[in-house]
Order: C-alpha cells, then structure tokens, then sequence
C-alpha cells in the first residue's frame, strides 16, 4: 500500500513540474539567456578596461623616457594625449607629468595646469595636494604670503599626504613676509606632528633659531 502511495505522489509531482515547465519554461529560458549574456558582457567589459590599461600604461612608459630623453615638448604632448584618452588612474597622472613637462618652457602656463588639477573634484586628494605643492614650488620666489597660504593650506591637514611639505614652505613663506607668528604656527605644526620627517624637523628648527624671540607680555 505505501509502495502505491509513493507511485502516486511521484506521479503528481511529475504533472506538476510539467505544468510548471509549460507555463513557466519560456521565462525561464529567457532569464537563462540574460545571465549568461550578463557574465560574457562583464567578462568582455573585464578585458576591453585590462587592454586600455595595459595600452596606457605602455604609452606612459613611453612619454617618461621622452622626458628622460630632455625631448620635453614631444614628452608634453605624448602626456596630453594620454590625459585626453587614458583610463583616469592614468589620465591624471599624465596631467600631473604634463604640467612638469610645460614647466620646462613656461612656468606660468605649468602653474595653471597644477591649479586645474588642485580644482577637480574627480582628481585624488592626494594628487590635488601635490599639484598645490608642485604649483606653489613655481611661485615660491615671487608669490606673497598670502597667495601661499590661499594654495596650500587645503594640504595642511592632519592626514594629508603631503602636509609636511607644505607646513615647512608655508613656515618659510611666512618667515620671509616677516610675519614671524605665521612662521611660528606653522613651525610648531611641524614640531608637534610625530609623523614629521627627521630632515624636515631638523630645517624647521633652524628656521625656528631665525626668528625674533616672542615677547613676553
């Protein structure tokens, strides 16, 4: 009797799979379609980034040893192009070069580029810092305390990547502006950060010996 039973549930199981199957199968054959067709285009999508990267990569290659080369204005071009086309890992490192590369030849026009980079959200943080620092090296000789300041104290901050640098040319801005309690602050910045370089504090404390000992109230 219970071998008759399991015969029969089998059998009803079967018709319903099957009435399942006749109302359900072309679904179900087009939801297969979609995801093999999903995974081949994620695969293909996969490929076509690697190869760009990889053609990037080569063609950074390339521009680096123009420069290496002292052939600057073939390296600024190849270097635009790829900031033009590339990826944008690459694409901003090539704006980077780019505007090392003008500086060779035009300071000013190179200052510009370094504070497009510094403006674009879609840039790092830390590549904005270092186009801020790389802009303000060009203006350093003849750029006031407070344009200085303007451009660098974004990358000032604890945890910024480059905070050292630009404390330490901030400190030396505002030491020749004579403003020798910016100096101070930026030079106790530098003394109070554990993270500061040992080269970089051994200057900041020569700078500190040069300014006017503060007075007392």
């Amino acid at each position: 009797m219970s071998e008759l039973f399991d015969e029969v549930n089998e059998e009803v199981r079967r018709e319903q799979l099957k009435r399942l199957w006749d109302k359900y199968s072309l679904l179900i054959i087009a939801l297969a379609i979609l995801v093999v067709a999903a995974v081949g285009g994620w695969r293909g999508y996969q490929y076509i980034e690697a190869k760009k990267a990889a053609e990037a990569g080569a063609a950074f290659d390339r521009a680096a040893e123009l420069s290496e080369q002292n052939k600057h204005a073939e390296a600024e071009a190849a270097f635009a192009d790829l900031a033009a086309k590339a990826p944008s890992g690459y694409r901003n490192l090539a704006r980077l070069r780019m505007a090392a590369e003008a500086a060779t030849r035009d300071p000013q026009a190179a200052v510009k580029l370094y504070d497009e980079i510094a403006a674009d959200r879609s840039v790092s943080g830390p590549e904005q810092d270092l186009a801020r620092i790389r802009a303000a090296q060009l203006v350093m000789d003849t750029a006031t305390y407070p344009n200085m300041l303007q451009r660098l104290e974004p990358a000032t901050a604890k945890g910024s990547t480059f905070r050292h640098t630009a404390r330490e040319m901030l400190a030396l801005s505002a030491w020749r502006a004579n403003d020798a309690t910016a100096a101070r602050q930026w030079l106790d910045q530098i003394a109070n950060d554990g993270d500061t370089p040992p080269s970089l504090r051994s200057r900041a404390e020569a700078l500190q010996a040069l300014l006017p000992p503060v007075a007392k109230s």
